[in-house]
């Protein structure tokens, strides 16, 4: 799929990972500007390379930004837990934007 990507890395049964997931998926990322697709990759799982894993194991969940233009993949500063629903809708716009 073309576009911008939203890739969260998280894993099965972290608390934490689950609770965004949950909320990105109540956003409707599509009104970012720009838009973004959500992805959601298991820390664990075979689609996250061994220097991801090493590098992001200890540090779930994890918020990267793949910019499809430029083919570079950014972490994004970690998210509260704390933010509603329109704090964290926000909280990416800010985050984004910066990044383009």
């Amino acid at each position: 799929m073309d576009g911008n990507k939203l890739i969260l890395l998280s894993r099965v049964g972290c608390c934490l990972c689950e609770g965004l997931e949950e909320r990105l998926n109540n956003l409707d990322l599509n009104k970012l500007n720009p838009p973004l697709n959500l992805w959601v990759r298991d820390i664990d799982g075979e689609s996250v390379s061994e220097v991801d894993r090493a590098r992001y194991s200890l540090e779930v969940p994890v918020l990267l930004l793949a910019i499809y233009k430029t083919s570079r993949i950014i972490e994004l500063p970690r998210v509260s837990p704390r933010l509603s629903d329109e704090g964290l809708f926000t909280w990416l716009q800010k985050n984004i934007q910066e990044k383009f």
